[in-house]
């Protein structure tokens, strides 16, 4: 019988916010993958390990975890203003599928970074002491993001004193600028607020009729109220994710959100886009203990938020989905404004389950239609493992 003998290709295994995910450069992918298609998702599933029936992932590199099933591709930008392109895949665990609809902004943490330190950005534009500015094209999305990456002796700085609560240790500051945030997305004409309004009654069969908040803004997300759904806001994952009735719940409930948004046409669909649109649920402040046992009091935060990734209740917060609340913090009469207390503001910190962050956006009215320049957050990134991923050759 003859064996297939395994292929090696370069790559770096990174933490981004509180993600971690695989890295490529684009012309370090073999020829068949470095285009869209089957070969380069077929690759990337063997790369992370999946489909896994057993839900481990441990033929593989992902941790079993929406947070840990990621893929990156960086290219240099031929895009005029932008250094990068930055290309996400969140890979199912269980299926054989890579849901390309959306970024993740936790790892866009991290792109900065392993764009200077591989070689893809004009030498001229890196300071060897100061703050290095990168310019990336998402490429999911089609948005501009501004990473700030700190430099030392010609270096990228990952270790500091900047903690992040879902992040156990501390390291180096990366501040993100996300521009012109509101979702380009297929079905949303491009409207910040699909159905064209800030709330909506969302009729969803089994359930009942829910406020909503739907917006396209870092990522299309749903927003209902804590205590619409029988929740507090102060939940941690296991009170949700051990709960296969809950589950079901927020499922459903996402899948005719997307519909309402157009992103889909029909409810089965959503099973083939597990990656967008997100489904939060948010709270006025209370006092809870995070999932570290660090106390968070209601004078702490502005409101709470949970929010669920991939089916299950995220460890933290997306990057992308804490774009889109502070994105809707800042627009009054949204249901995420409703829970922070109304009125005007230009940032606001949410608490999560592992503790609280803090995001800032600007918005206004122009010609009656919601408008954020950008919204504006720090993460931080490591390089976590560097060199060759291994896959059998014959696995794409």
């Amino acid at each position: 019988m003859a064996h297939q003998a395994q292929i090696k290709i370069p790559a770096t295994y990174m933490r981004g916010g509180t993600s971690k995910g695989v890295f490529f450069r684009l012309q370090d992918l073999p020829e068949r993958a470095q285009s869209p298609g089957a070969a380069r998702d077929a690759l990337l599933l063997r790369v992370i390990g999946s489909p896994d029936p057993y839900g481990k992932q441990i033929d593989g590199m992902g941790g079993a975890t929406s947070s840990t099933s990621k893929t990156v591709i960086v290219s240099a930008s031929t895009r005029p203003g932008h250094d990068v392109d930055y290309l996400f895949g969140q890979v199912s665990i269980d299926s054989a599928f890579v849901d390309w609809s959306g970024n993740c902004g936790n790892l866009s943490a991290a792109v900065g970074p392993f764009a200077i330190s591989n070689g893809l950005i004009d030498a001229s534009r890196i300071p060897r002491n100061g703050m290095a500015t990168v310019r990336i094209w998402q490429a999911n999305i089609g948005k501009t993001i501004i990473a700030h990456v700190p430099m030392t002796d010609g270096m990228v700085q990952e270790t500091g004193d900047f903690e992040l609560d879902g992040v156990t240790f501390p390291a180096a500051e990366v501040q993100l600028e996300f521009m012109d945030p509101a979702a380009e997305e297929e079905g949303a004409g491009g409207a910040m607020f699909p159905t064209g309004h800030l709330v909506d009654d969302l009729e969803v069969p089994g359930i009942g009729t829910l406020k909503a908040t739907m917006i396209n803004a870092g990522i299309p997300t749903i927003f209902v109220n804590a205590e619409d759904i029988g929740y507090t806001g102060t939940e941690l994952q296991d009170a949700i994710n051990s709960d296969p009735v809950a589950l079901t719940k927020f499922e459903t409930l996402r899948a005719y959100g997307a519909v309402r948004m157009g992103l889909i046409q029909d409810v089965d669909q959503a099973a083939r886009r597990q990656h967008t649109p997100k489904i939060a649920f948010v709270a006025k402040p209370a006092d809870y203990v995070s999932s570290s046992g660090k106390k968070v009091g209601a004078g702490d935060v502005d409101l709470l938020v949970r929010a669920m990734s991939m089916g299950k209740l995220h460890h933290a917060m997306m990057g992308t989905a804490a774009v889109a609340i502070g994105t809707a913090a800042a627009i009054p009469g949204t249901l995420v404004n409703q829970a922070a207390g109304g009125g005007a503001r230009e940032a606001v910190r949410f608490g999560h389950p592992s503790g609280t962050l803090r995001v800032g956006a600007q918005a206004s009215q122009v010609e009656g239609e919601w408008k954020v320049d950008k919204a504006i957050m720090s993460r931080s990134a490591r390089v976590l493992m560097e060199g060759w991923v291994r896959v059998p050759g014959d696995a794409f």
